[in-house]
This record gives C-alpha cells, sequence and structure tokens, in this order.
C-alpha cells in the first residue's frame, strides 16, 4: 500500500513517500524550484516521489494533506471578531485569498493532484490530519522507541501551538494543548523580527548570535511577557505582540517596553541584539525544559520525542539531553512544517488504517537521505552539458584528493547519494572545510557563503570518535543537539581576550578545531554512521589518518538565500558562483583553475536574502 503525504500552502511545502508503512522517499519543494521555503503546491517534490516509489498516481491509495483548511480559517474569523476592529487591514487582506484558494483547499488539493501521470485513474481517497498530530506522527513513529512521550511545539497549526503527546505502538494520543495565541514559536519569531531578521527564516540566525550576548532582559520577558507556569504551560500578553491584528510580530508596547525601535534588516548589528537574542534563548530553554519535566511526570515515559519548528532549536534541545529529564530523546530531523508530509502519511498508516510499527533499529528515517540521486553517468552527463571540466576518479583516489584538498584549507563542495530531508545539510549535500584552520569559519562565511560573519559552522565527526572530542556520547545524525567541546581540546585565552564583548569574540581560537567552536565553547554536533553515509565515513576516516583530527566542518551547500543544491547543475552553478576551490560529485572531481572562465557568475546576487 502507497500513502503520499503532502505540506503545502504556507511555508516549506514537502511530500513524502509511504509504502507498506516504510518512508521510500521525501522532498521540499524548495529544492526543485529553488525558490526558498517555497510554499506552492510541490507537484515536483511529488513526481520525485512518485518516481521513486516506482509508479504514478494511479497506484497510491491515500494522499494525506498535513493540516485541516476550515479548522485554520475559524480560527482567523474568531481571531478577528474577539480584535475587532483593531485587526480588519490584516483581516481584508487575508480574506480574498482564504475565499479563493484556502477556505477550498480539498477542492484545489484535487485539481492540482489531477494534473499528475496517471491520476485519471486515481481512485484513492484525500485525507485530512490536524497539522500537530501530523507533527506528533512525525516524531513518534520513526522513532526508535516501542512508546514515549511527544512534544511539539511550533507557531501554529490550526489552533494548537503546543501539544504533548504519547505513542504506544501505533497508537498515538495528544494529552493536552496549548491554543493561539499562546505561542512559543511566536513569542520566538517575534524576537527574531525585532532583531532585524526574517521570520520563518531567521530564528536559527537569533539562536547563533545568542552566545555573543548576556541574557539581561529575561526578567524583563518573563514579568511582561509571558505568564509561565510550574508545568512549562503560559500565556502571552497580546498588548505586545501585533501577529493577531497586524503586519507585523511586535506592537509600539514591545517597543517602549525594550526602549527602541526594531532594528533594520541588514543594519549593523549591536550589543543590545546579541542580548536580546541571548535572552530569548534562555526563556525558550526554560519553557523547554519546564515541558519536559511535565511530559515525564504526565507519561512516566523515559523516552521523549520532538517535532515542530522549536525542535530545530539544537542548543534547547542539547541542554535538555544534558538534564537528564529522560533518558534519550529523539528529534525528527525535518521538525518544520516539511516534516508535516511524512507524519501525514505516517498517521494515516497507523492511526486511521491500524496498522502496526515495524522495529526500528536506530530510526525509520534512513538518515534522512530520502531524497534524489543521480548514477555516475548522469552525473558526467549533466556536468558535460553544464560545460564542466572534471577528473573520473576511483573510490580510494577520489578521497585522498578530497582529503588532501581539505589539509589545503580548501572549500570543498560534496554531493554524494541521495539528498538530505529537512533543512541541514548531512554530508549528502555539503560543503567541508578543515575545522583545525583559525580562519576557515570566516572564510566560508563571508566568501562562500555570503552571510553574516557570527553565523557558527557544524561539525561532522565520526560516531565512533564523538565522545573523543565533545562532551555528548549519543547519536546525533540530524544535528539536532549541541555538545561542548571537551575541556581538554579547549585553547586557554589570555587576559584581555577574556575580556571582550559581543562581535569582537568572533575571533579569538577557542580550541584545536576552532571553525566548528562557537564562542562559548559549544558546536551542533553531527554524528557520522558508516551505515547510513559510508562514503561520508570513509571521507572522515581518511581525513583522520592523515591528521588526526575525525572531524570537518560541515555546512550546507547553497549560499544565502538559496536552497540547499539538489541536482549536479545546482551544484556546478553554486560552484562556479562563489569562492569554493573544490568540488566533488559522485566520483567527479573539479578544480575551480581548470574551469571555463566565462562559467563564472556573480552567484550571490541571485537570491533574496534570508
Amino acid at each position: 500500500m502507497r500513502i503520499l503525504g503532502i505540506s503545502a500552502f504556507y511555508h516549506d511545502s514537502a511530500a513524502a513517500m509511504i509504502e507498506d508503512g516504510r518512508i521510500v522517499a521525501a522532498a521540499q519543494e524548495e529544492r526543485f524550484t529553488r525558490k526558498k521555503h517555497d510554499p506552492g503546491f510541490p507537484a515536483n517534490a511529488i513526481d520525485y516521489c512518485l518516481a521513486a516509489a516506482e509508479c504514478d498516481m494511479a497506484q497510491v491509495d491515500h494522499v494525506v494533506f498535513y493540516d485541516k483548511p476550515f479548522l485554520k480559517f475559524e480560527r482567523l474569523l474568531e481571531t478577528y471578531l474577539a480584535t475587532a476592529p483593531k485587526g480588519f487591514r490584516s483581516f481584508r487582506m487575508a480574506m480574498p485569498l482564504w475565499i479563493k484558494e484556502k477556505l477550498f483547499q480539498k477542492k484545489l488539493l484535487r485539481q492540482q493532484l489531477g494534473k499528475l501521470a496517471g491520476s485519471k485513474h486515481w481512485s484513492g481517497s484525500l485525507l485530512f490530519t490536524e497539522h500537530h498530530l501530523a507533527h506528533a506522527a512525525s516524531a513518534f513513529f520513526p522513532s526508535p522507541y516501542a512508546s514515549a512521550a511527544v512534544l511539539t511545539m511550533d507557531g501554529v497549526g490550526e489552533w494548537c501551538t503546543t501539544s504533548l503527546g504519547h505513542g504506544r505502538g501505533n497508537t498515538l494520543d495528544i494529552l493536552k494543548e496549548i491554543r493561539f495565541p499562546h505561542s512559543l514559536g511566536l513569542l520566538y519569531s517575534a524576537f527574531t523580527y525585532y532583531t532585524g531578521f526574517k521570520v520563518n527564516s531567521g530564528e536559527y540566525k537569533v539562536m547563533g548570535l545568542a552566545p555573543y550576548g548576556r541574557p539581561l532582559f529575561v526578567k524583563k520577558i518573563l514579568d511582561n511577557l509571558i505568564d509561565l507556569r510550574e508545568d512549562g504551560s503560559f500565556r502571552l500578553d497580546q498588548r505586545y505582540f501585533n501577529y493577531c491584528t497586524g503586519l507585523t510580530m511586535t506592537s509600539p508596547a514591545f517597543h517602549q517596553l525594550f526602549g527602541a525601535e526594531p532594528r533594520k534588516p541588514e543594519s549593523p548589528l549591536t550589543q543590545r541584539e546579541m542580548d536580546m537574542a541571548a535572552s530569548i534563548q534562555a526563556v525558550t530553554e526554560e519553557v523547554v525544559m519546564r515541558l519536559a519535566r511535565f511530559a515525564r511526570r504526565e507519561t512516566g515515559e523515559r523516552h521523549l520525542c520532538l517535532a515542530g519548528g522549536v525542535a530545530l532549536n539544537c542548543v534547547a534541545n542539547g541542554k535538555l539531553l544534558k538534564e537528564r529529564v529522560f533518558d534519550d530523546i529523539w528529534i525528527q530531523p525535518a521538525a518544520g512544517d516539511a516534516g508535516g508530509a511524512v507524519g501525514a502519511a505516517l498517521a494515516a498508516w497507523h492511526g486511521y488504517l491500524a496498522n502496526d510499527r515495524a522495529p526500528n533499529e536506530r530510526d525509520a528515517m534512513a538518515g534522512a537521505y530520502l531524497g534524489p540521486a543521480y548514477d555516475q553517468a548522469d552525473i558526467e552527463k549533466r556536468l558535460r552539458a553544464a560545460g564542466a571540466i572534471y577528473t573520473v576518479l576511483g573510490d580510494d583516489a577520489l578521497i585522498a584528493a578530497t582529503v588532501d584538498a581539505l589539509v589545503e584549507e580548501k572549500a570543498v563542495g560534496w554531493m554524494q547519494g541521495r539528498m538530505e530531508f529537512g533543512p541541514r545539510a548531512l554530508g549528502a549535500r555539503s560543503i567541508l572545510g578543515d575545522p583545525r584552520s583559525p580562519t576557515m569559519q570566516k572564510t566560508l562565511n563571508l566568501k562562500v557563503k555570503y552571510r553574516e560573519s557570527f553565523r557558527p559552522f557544524a561539525p561532522s565527526v565520526r560516531r565512533e570518535d564523538v565522545a573523543e572530542w565533545f562532551d555528548i556520547d549519543t547519536d546525533s545524525p540530524y544535528m539536532l543537539l549541541v555538545g561542548d567541546v571537551l575541556d581538554r581540546r579547549r585553547l586557554h585565552q589570555s587576559p584581555d581576550e577574556g575580556m571582550l564583548f559581543g562581535i569582537d569574540r568572533l575571533n579569538v581560537p577557542r580550541s584545536e578545531i576552532p571553525a566548528v567552536t562557537h564562542v562559548d565553547y559549544s558546536a551542533r554536533v553531527q554524528t557520522v554512521h558508516r551505515d547510513t553515509n559510508p562514503r561520508y565515513w570513509e571521507l572522515l576516516t581518511a581525513f583522520k589518518e592523515t591528521t588526526g583530527c575525525p572531524v570537518l566542518v560541515n555546512t550546507s551547500f547553497n549560499v544565502r538565500g538559496e536552497p540547499i543544491v539538489c541536482t549536479p547543475e545546482d551544484a556546478f552553478r553554486c560552484f562556479m558562483g562563489t569562492e569554493i576551490e573544490c568540488l566533488v560529485i559522485g566520483n567527479c572531481f573539479l578544480r575551480k583553475e581548470d574551469q571555463p572562465a566565462n562559467l563564472k557568475q556573480d552567484y550571490k546576487e541571485s537570491f533574496e536574502l534570508d
């Protein structure tokens, strides 16, 4: 039996295919359209999922959408009625779109599905699941646990913004909810907006900026914005926010409380923004910790599963793991709305159809390598058509040449196997570098990624070596847990360096692997497993044999504002439009100096800023 899951029409549209309960394919629409966070109907992602399952729509039994549009429309109406006439402007702007498209989403979905191959003979059903149930299903059903507590936290679904669920076998019950307008995700997004970053895109920048600041505003947030209870439940004082009635996140009362207007995007960052980021990060961690403790008491479970956009806050996840509230936690790698496609399909398979779960040795996400792959002949054909000059190397020679380039402190584009599902590059569509280099972090940010200099990079490390470098000794294959670099790997700071504040701390080397050590000695760790990504594991092994270090800088293969690359053509364009020096696709090895000069381009101006 085949079930197609779809998330669409808000942000991060995606499709996923499950076959007899097994996830066989999943991808975000943005990777095909090259429009970051593409909210449109995921026609390209669906075409890919059908191809991966070797079928067309005629062989699909059920299509499941990740939320219920009528409930969302009910929220829009009730929110306006509760605040009228204050919210008339935003209500007036939203209503035509709802009446034209979203209110009749079932009809729209059927129209779009009708354009797909085999749809004329499709006799399956179109189902809808609630948004947070889709999140919860994406967290629990692929997890390695027979039973677990399940927390979902995001901006808002239909009404729900936070839920506590209990998964046992093939059942998943939602026990508690927090409802709109009280939302941890929207609170964090309000600070994203206030510090000058883009909502639903820049939240990870706030998280990355937080270690440069001091949590000076925590008391002000807790005293005014959020009434936080011991069990983690909370209410937001709507006087300080504008997302219910206006077109921005924060209100004049918010600006008056914190003594300034929102920072203008792209304007210089000040210590104030760093302190604001540190403060909302600290509050978020406290809320998550209280919710987790309550989940443990309420369910009695030893394991926790997480999903929803807030679950991408890997700093909070890392602290939750260290506190040992639960014995272990598992986080859906596509924790945001894209993962709702997987969750919707699994909710139908286990909930609607009552099928049992297959036992999972690790988890059922296959390392999140669920996207398209290209065989060697196809790669060579595509590169030739693009005008690329390449050398085809054997497996051992390819690894050796890549290690040589990394040791020479070159930035290496690395495209291998199936594309990752979710927002993190996991060694299939990555830009790699030598973590021992004190200049690599700044070089990659400014010359390759074209993004803010403060942004940290993640380390990839062989699973068997992680405890030798970081203070965690657990699986972290999806780069969703933050750990600290071990004391013995750190470098001692001089008294003068210890007195630095804010962005001045950026260029102080902190460890043997300074390119992946954040200013607070933390690192967003990815453990690499031989069974899920053997070629990347082999590269790390060879790099360790050459240098003694089993760690590489791993950042997503894209520039700022662009989705992660999908095809060989995407990778070659990014290579030619940036200062990446080497490109490895399959067994093809490309050097920048060998490429035709006329193919170079100013790639950084091609995409809308994130």
